[in-house]
């Protein structure tokens, strides 16, 4: 039995890579019936495989009539299909917007690219960094030396999956409202572009310089960065606020009177070394038992292994561990309908049967589904 807010919607996801199944992973955790398209000899379901968790898998072959039709069928029982190929890949198919809508007008049909289904570059590849690369994002990311690309959190996720989640549940609620279905142009450059709203603002204002390392929160002032302590381990420090700046000072037991000229830049270079020397005299440990719970803006910096197990994460059951595999619990939390881990990551095809009898299929349709191994390629990251 599913649970979570989105119990009852239906959902199809034709398999990619990167942030589509992340996508997907994120509307099963609030309890949506997500169904995935997957290419026929595949190879998933590994445990490990923790994006493609909670959904079931059918295995169809996308170069015979029999499939294409099966996966219109499944387009007119959805509230919502998502595909992330290349522009033109479903119409190619015949499996485009247009067909999927004449089946079924409420649909919300989400695609997802990089570049978008327009512009100059909407044929080209990439991946994250390039797609954030030309939103002004990845210019402001990293050392004073060079961008850094920040895993593929901004573009891929941030900017892919979670707009794609967004748009999708919009335009669900749209239809359900109008009965009208929509195409969702889901752009990771355009999603970039949106988070980075408030920086431009900083920049229309006279807040932000070029350059990184300059600026209130790209590691450029003192009170907003990392340091490493004496065990070579790092602790963050955010004390942005008067306060909280002030409590910095007092934990850390600096009296020097230059500190005090908290927001003069000229000065935050020097006063970053002088806070790091001070850093450096104790543990990581150390520094926890200092500031942990205060309104310094603290937390140790850590890694992979370290995270689970903090306090604060095991208090909220943040992390999981589902067949040996940690990972993340669903989020948001709600009080009233909360998601779950709907199921393990499925084997290719696991589900043939028992998901297309649930979506409305007659065993004689299931059974004419066979076909050759074939690959749908031109997805992208």
């Amino acid at each position: 039995m599913r649970q979570g807010p989105l119990t009852g919607l239906k959902v199809v996801e034709f398999a990619g890579i990167g942030p589509g199944p992340f996508c997907g992973m994120l509307l099963s955790d609030l309890g949506a019936d997500v169904v995935r398209i997957d290419r026929k000899g595949a190879r998933g379901g590994a445990p490990s495989d923790i994006t493609s968790r909670g959904r079931r898998s059918v295995a169809l072959d996308l170069k015979t009539p029999r499939a294409i039709e099966a996966c219109l069928k499944l387009m007119e029982k959805a509230d919502a299909v998502f595909e992330g190929f290349r522009p033109g890949v479903m119409e190619r198919l015949g499996l485009g917007p247009d067909v999927a809508l004449k089946r079924n007008p409420k649909l919300v049909f989400g695609r997802m690219t990089g570049w978008g289904q327009s512009g100059p570059y909407a044929n080209a590849a990439g991946h994250d960094m390039n797609y954030i690369a030309i939103t002004g994002a990845l210019h402001a990311i990293g050392t004073a030396e060079k961008p850094v690309p920040p895993l593929n959190l901004v573009g891929d996720f941030g900017g892919g999956a979670l707009y794609l989640a967004f748009g999708l549940m919009a335009g669900v609620i749209q239809a359900r409202e109008t009965g009208r279905g929509q195409v969702v142009d889901c752009a990771m450059s355009d999603g970039a572009a949106s988070l980075m709203a408030m920086f431009y603002g900083f920049k229309a204002s006279g807040m932000w310089k070029e350059g990184r390392r300059q600026n209130l929160l790209d590691g450029g002032a003192h009170f907003y960065d990392t340091y490493q302590c004496a065990d070579g381990k790092w602790i963050s420090i955010g004390s942005i606020e008067p306060q909280f700046y002030a409590l910095l000072l007092e934990k850390t037991g600096i009296s020097d009177p230059d500190f005090l000229n908290q927001m003069d830049r000229n000065a935050w270079p020097q006063l970053r070394e002088k806070l790091a020397k001070a850093i450096a005299g104790k543990t990581q440990a150390e520094w926890s038992e200092i500031m942990d719970g205060s309104d310094v803006c603290f937390a140790p910096v850590l890694d992979l292994d370290e995270a689970p197990k903090h306090p604060h994460n095991a208090a909220r059951e943040t992390f999981v561990e589902v067949a040996g595999v940690i990972q993340p619990a669903p989020a948001p939390r709600f009080s009233a309908t909360p998601g779950a881990i709907q199921g393990p990551p499925p084997a290719i095809g696991a589900h043939d049967r028992e998901a297309l009898l649930d979506w409305g299929f007659t065993p004689g349709e299931i059974a004419a589904l066979g076909g050759s191994d074939t690959q749908v390629k031109d997805t992208v990251s």
